[in-house]
């Protein structure tokens, strides 16, 4: 975004069986009954008792039944789900699969969409390659071809608040689901507001004739950045901004881009946690505490809620040449194919992965991570590089809008549908 620095290089109970009597004991073969007969005139008396008796057996056999069949139908229903959910989890559509070529690309004409800001749109700004755009991930069997239908997706939020939270990556897969929404029903009426356009700190998107609203909420650490007298602090602990993401029916955060600056664009002077501050301290700590006070605001605010969260997995930078093979002086710039070959990335996982699936694992609400970064490792020629408007000259760290983006977007809908 223009108002940021340049980014860092970077079963139940039932009757008793078994031959058991009212009592529960058994009878032996042959016994002799030890109680006296009833006498005539107590069978005269007792025939609206029996038939009573009679009715109540015949009604518990009925309810037994009843609750045998709920209780297989229930068990059915849960099977069917297990193998569903089985089905799911041996297909990774994130980290398992290929880019591949594909005529059909780019999902829409970049020049067409009215969203897209400076710092994303390559093509407005010279790009002469186009190859990038002709990119569509591949996951490997089981895993189908996800689709994205954008006019269903519109319907299916009829009436809803989408909001995206934090930095400007989450602002990179916002303004390509706008223009995939938009490229969808390009007659669709919006209203955008502010109007000016100014993230302060959120910015929306309204498709009116669909009731659909799309925000993106800036935030680079999720966590509170408080001015005081002795400078700006970072509370780890503090998340009273949340109160703004309060009411979206889905929200999709992402974190880790802002943590490890420093110097003249590092934005807090301290940081806070409960009443300890300190000028600085381990990074990867502080991603891991903020993140902690994330969780426990979702699960104290959205646990009972019909709210669907996501968490965007870190998207990776090519700074640094070596992490795909090549020299340590190379970075993204001039980069045209992704990197070929299906194994793991040379450069290795981002270690603050770990971390953020950590946390998610641990809450009570569910969420669902798009985990982008693997396969986004894999695009080092989908960087905007010097073709922003001159924002952030030579920019590895954002994606062209057209773009990769669009394939997190398709993954996302995926998700949303039960896809994947």
């Amino acid at each position: 975004m223009k108002n940021q620095p340049a980014p860092p290089p970077d079963a139940p109970g039932g009757a008793a069986a078994g031959g058991r009597g009212a009592g529960g004991a058994h009878e032996p073969p042959g016994a002799k009954p030890t109680a006296p007969l009833p006498r005539a005139g107590m069978m005269r008396q007792r025939p609206a008792a029996l038939w009573a008796g009679a009715l109540v057996a015949v009604l518990a056999l009925l309810a037994a039944c009843t609750a045998a069949a709920a209780v297989t139908i229930t068990r059915r229903q849960h099977q069917r789900g297990a193998s569903a959910a089985s089905a799911r989890s041996s297909c990774d559509a994130f980290a398992a699969g290929r880019w591949v070529a594909d005529a059909s690309y780019p999902l829409y004409d970049s020049s067409r969409c009215p969203f897209i800001r400076d710092e994303f749109a390559c093509a407005r700004f010279g790009r002469p390659d186009t190859a990038y755009l002709k990119y569509r991930w591949q996951p490997d069997p089981p895993c189908a071809k996800p689709r994205f239908d954008g006019l269903a997706l519109l319907r299916m939020w009829g009436g809803k608040t989408v909001m995206f939270v934090g930095d400007s990556l989450a602002l990179n897969q916002y303004e390509s689901l706008l223009c995939m929404l938009h490229a969808a029903t390009p007659g669709a009426r919006t209203t955008v507001s502010p109007a000016s356009g100014k993230i302060d700190p959120s910015y929306t998107v309204r498709f009116e004739d669909y009731n659909v609203t799309v925000v993106y909420y800036l935030t680079h650490y999720l966590v509170d950045l408080v001015p005081e007298k002795a400078g700006r602090v970072l509370k780890l602990d503090a998340i009273d901004q949340a109160s703004n993401w309060l009411g979206a029916d889905v929200l999709v955060f992402d974190s880790w881009h802002w943590w490890p600056r420093t110097g003249p664009t590092q934005p807090w002077d301290f940081i806070q946690e409960g009443s300890t501050v300190v000028r600085d301290m381990d990074r990867t700590r502080a991603f891991a505490r903020a993140l902690r006070t994330w969780a426990t605001w979702v699960d104290a605010n959205l646990l009972h809620t019909d709210t669907k969260v996501f968490f965007q997995g870190i998207s990776p930078s090519h700074y640094r040449g070596q992490d795909w093979g090549a020299s340590p002086k190379k970075t993204c710039m001039g980069e045209t194919r992704p990197l070929n070959g299906t194994g793991p990335y040379p450069g290795g996982p981002i270690p603050q992965q770990a971390i953020l699936r950590s946390v998610l694992a641990g809450m009570a609400k569910p969420v669902y991570l798009l985990d982008f970064t693997y396969l986004s490792q894999l695009r080092k020629d989908a960087h905007p590089t010097k073709y922003d408007g001159g924002i952030f000259a030579g920019d590895c760290t954002h994606w062209c809008v057209a773009g990769l983006p669009d394939t997190w977007n398709v993954l996302f809908y995926a998700a949303l549908t039960g896809q994947i």
